[in-house]
This record gives C-alpha cells, sequence and structure tokens, in this order.
C-alpha cells in the first residue's frame, strides 16, 4: 500500500500510451500545416478531426501522467478522437502525410482503448 501523498509508479502500458498519445499529438499538429497548405473544402473536415484528436491526445497524456481518476473516460474519448481522425487522413491515400497521420491516430486509439479498461 502506497502513502499518503504519493504516487504509484506509472505502468509499462500507461507509459507506452502516453508516448503513443504525445507522437500522435506531434504528428496531428504537423498534418494540420500540411493541409492548411492545400487549403480547400474538404481539408476543412480533415482539419476538424485533426484538431479534436491533437487537443484530446495531449490532454490524454497529461492526465495519465497526474494518474487523474478520470484517466479511463478520457483514454475511451481520445480513442475515439483518434479513430475519427484515422478516418479522415484515410480520405486523401496519395498523401504520405496522411497516410503517416492516419497510422500514429490508429496505434494511439488501440493503446487508449486498451488502458480505458485497465486499473489506473
Amino acid at each position: 500500500m502506497t502513502q499518503p501523498g504519493t504516487m504509484t509508479a506509472m505502468t509499462k502500458q500507461m507509459q507506452d500510451c502516453v508516448e503513443a498519445c504525445m507522437s500522435c499529438h506531434g504528428i496531428c499538429e504537423e498534418t494540420m500545416s500540411s493541409c492548411m497548405q492545400m487549403g480547400g473544402q474538404a481539408q476543412m473536415q480533415i482539419m476538424r478531426a485533426l484538431m479534436d484528436c491533437s487537443e484530446t491526445t495531449r490532454m490524454c497524456a497529461d492526465m495519465m501522467m497526474r494518474r487523474s481518476p478520470m484517466s479511463p473516460e478520457m483514454c475511451a474519448m481520445c480513442a475515439k478522437a483518434c479513430d475519427m481522425c484515422a478516418e479522415a487522413c484515410m480520405s486523401m491515400p496519395d498523401d504520405p502525410q496522411m497516410m503517416r497521420c492516419a497510422e500514429a491516430c490508429r496505434r494511439c486509439a488501440e493503446m487508449c482503448r486498451a488502458m480505458a479498461g485497465a486499473k489506473m
């Protein structure tokens, strides 16, 4: 049993999920920049998905690192945002940046789904 006021160590699964979230956050930010240069109406929907995913992954990582009791619910929401972003990016299969982003989002979604069901 831990002493009051002390934190339990992050599990390997939590550390890996935090890293996946931060990696996904970074690639979403890069992809937003790429998307803005393209312009066009189709990119607006992709931009919304990228923004949601970027913010959600950052918040999810932050909450896990501070051991928030809301982390499991945040992980579930993050997985959903990542799935939606991956789907949006897949609408441009010829764009290598979009494909890298979709892959990072899928990996993050998978890890967040696992964490959503895990004890924190």
